[in-house]
């Protein structure tokens, strides 16, 4: 039967396109949270990435780790990865804030390393949920089941490394990927036994159909969002159509907001700003993101008419999808880098074939294997992939773009505020550290030796 994987990663930085993993933990479980199996990765860090100082000093990993000869290399440690998720289906893969985190980092481990299958999470009947929604959701549904933590800025925290202690888990330790896993799981048993129906409740919204079928049904429901450093709140909203451009992205309709009726029978341009401006009337909710979705039980007599008007009005629906795919192309239309261009369309077939073949072959035949692709990210990705782990394969010419490349993003302008770590970054974090007193002076001098050494890597 379908069990559990709780899994986290630790990171070189906070980009899933520029930064990568260091650390993978997971630990399997059945559905009552007993242990089955747990593994441990770590690999080195890839050439062409700065790893951000203060992420090093967050996560403990030392520039010794990180250069270790003995671990697997960037490349090798992906391929672990899609390993281990085949063999581990079909399975809940589940995490604290991996949904807007970890997922797409693990997506962009496996892109960017040529890996067959980017949403290994998600297939071979795989699917996937986010604890910080449970955390959020329980804070809304039943907020004295758990005990809530204000930071220092008086606020209440749903960071893990402070919820989990406060709730009693006392052997945390924070920002290492074996511990944040053992803390997750902790809070989903305080979940499961302190409110087993709001558990069940929550554990269905892993299954997307049953996500599809709570909206179609045109009935009122509920779903707990957080915005900023806001509080979570229930949204009460009703089905409203389906993006032209998306098929996982579903029309919610806010009950609450009021002139809902008015809005149904309004033009185009009232459905645009709707969807576009603040405040959202009609929000875009991903069915396959594990919504914490919850059907609502006495709705009101307003809210129901307004979702029978929804229901029998296809021509409104029609317009909410052209709508809301609209917003989403423009957000395709901007120049992207290869590292982002990772939702740029499904591989062809022969591509398909070939990334295959890349996992099995050595990298001489994984250099000629490059100029058959179609796929122009596959190709400007694996010479990368060649240059960083075979460059005796590459023409010199071709090295000498790609130290080039290394060069130009290590340097870039601080004005065009780019998404990696620059050196420029570094000796602005490498200061920040070396004013902290609490920090071991051993720590700080092998920072400082470590950023020296991938400068003279460049001469």
């Amino acid at each position: 039967m379908q069990g559990f994987v709780f899994y986290d990663l630790e990171t070189t930085g906070i980009s899933p396109a520029y930064d990568q993993p260091l650390q993978f933990a997971a630990i399997r479980t059945d559905l009552n949270l007993n242990e089955i199996e747990r593994v441990e990765f770590r690999c080195r860090l890839a050439p062409h990435i700065l790893p951000a100082p203060q992420a090093l000093i967050v996560t403990g990993v030392t520039p010794i780790e990180m250069t270790n000869s003995n671990l697997p290399n960037f490349f090798e440690f992906s391929q672990m990865l899609q390993d281990l998720i085949a063999r581990w289906a079909p399975s809940t893969w589940v995490g604290y804030n991996t949904l807007k985190f970890d997922e797409p980092m693990l997506r962009h481990t496996f892109y960017q390393n040529l890996q067959p299958q980017i949403y290994a999470t998600q297939m071979n009947g795989n699917d996937r949920l986010d604890v910080l929604q449970f955390i959020q959701t329980v804070y809304v549904k039943d907020k004295a089941l758990l005990r809530w933590p204000i930071n220092d800025k008086n606020k209440i925290s749903f960071k893990l490394d402070m919820l989990a202690p406060e709730n009693g888990f006392s052997s945390h330790n924070a920002h290492d990927a074996v511990g944040d896993v053992e803390a997750t799981i902790f809070l989903c048993r305080k979940i499961a036994d302190g409110n087993p129906k709001l558990w069940q409740q929550l554990l269905e919204t892993r299954n997307k159909h049953y996500i599809r079928t709570l909206f179609e049904s045109y009935k009122p429901i509920e779903i707990v969002l957080r915005f900023g450093s806001g509080e979570p709140k229930s949204y009460f909203g009703c089905f409203c159509g389906i993006s032209s451009s998306n098929q996982n992205s579903y029309g919610f309709f806010d009950l609450e907001i009021g002139q809902g009726l008015d809005l149904i029978s309004g033009s185009y341009d009232d459905i645009e700003e709707a969807v576009k401006k603040s405040p959202i009337k009609i929000r875009s909710i991903s069915i396959n993101n594990a919504p914490p979705v919850l059907p609502v039980t006495g709705p009101k007599q307003e809210w129901l008419k307004i979702c029978q008007a929804l229901a029998k009005d296809d021509k409104f629906q029609q317009q909410v999808s052209q709508a809301m795919a609209s917003r989403y192309e423009e957000k395709l239309s901007e120049d992207k880098s290869v590292e982002e261009r990772i939702y740029g369309g499904f591989y062809s077939k022969n591509d398909q074939r070939l990334v295959q073949q890349f996992q099995v072959e050595d990298w001489p035949v994984r250099a000629e294997l490059i100029s058959q692709f179609e796929d122009l990210r596959l190709k400007q990705l694996g010479r990368r992939l060649i240059f960083f782990y075979a460059p005796g394969a590459l023409a010199k010419s071709s090295k000498e773009r790609l130290t080039e490349f290394l060069r130009d993003k290590w340097f870039a302008d601080d004005e065009k505020q780019v998404p990696w770590t620059t050196f420029s970054e570094v000796k602005r974090q490498l200061a920040e550290i070396g004013d902290k007193p609490d920090l071991a002076q051993e720590t700080k001098d092998a920072l400082v030796s470590y950023y020296d050494e991938k400068l003279r890597s460049l001469d």
